[in-house]
């Protein structure tokens, strides 16, 4: 969790599983972009600093933080040898409800997904009150929550393979 007492882009390579065996999807809403591009830099940048292989990377796009939900699904379907997958995506409170419609269907979703399948689904959606404060947890003061999220991956990933056994 982002606080201004926790950097999101600071971990232990030494705690993290090497990444190298490891294959990773990222899904990233176009909606809010200077964030979301933010965000993927920051995971990309963690994945391939712990090992993982450029090539074992898959990014697709979606429209908006809600399509998330398929667009990981659809990921998951695509490439059954996928260890983890991250979504990402960037909401900010305005004048309506829709921030809690959106953001409340994401979560449900993804944690649908995370029940319904067995490559987990990293939660990398900022739900933020104003573009300051998610500028300041996609490479700003807060350090990167895209980063934070590719370590989640890693462990994930391990956590799966560890469990098949």
């Amino acid at each position: 969790m982002a606080t201004e007492n926790k950097n999101l882009s600071q971990y232990d390579k030494n705690t993290i599983p090497n990444a190298k065996d490891f294959r990773f999807g990222i899904v990233v809403s176009e909606w809010n972009d200077e964030i979301t591009e933010g965000l993927f830099q920051g995971a990309f940048d963690a994945l391939l600093d712990c090992g993982a292989i450029k090539e074992n990377i898959v990014r697709w796009n979606v429209p908006g933080s809600f399509e998330l939900i398929y667009g990981c699904k659809k990921m998951q379907q695509s490439y059954d040898m996928l260890d983890a997958v991250i979504a990402i995506g960037s909401v900010i409170q305005g004048e309506t409800k829709h921030f809690d419609f959106v953001c409340d269907g994401v979560t449900q979703g993804i944690k649908d997904l995370n029940i319904q399948s067995d490559i987990p689904v990293i939660f990398c959606v900022l739900t933020d009150n104003n573009i300051q404060q998610s500028r300041d947890r996609s490479g700003g003061k807060h350090g990167n929550k895209g980063t934070e999220a590719a370590i989640a991956a890693i462990k994930m990933a391990q956590l799966r393979k560890d469990a098949r056994f």
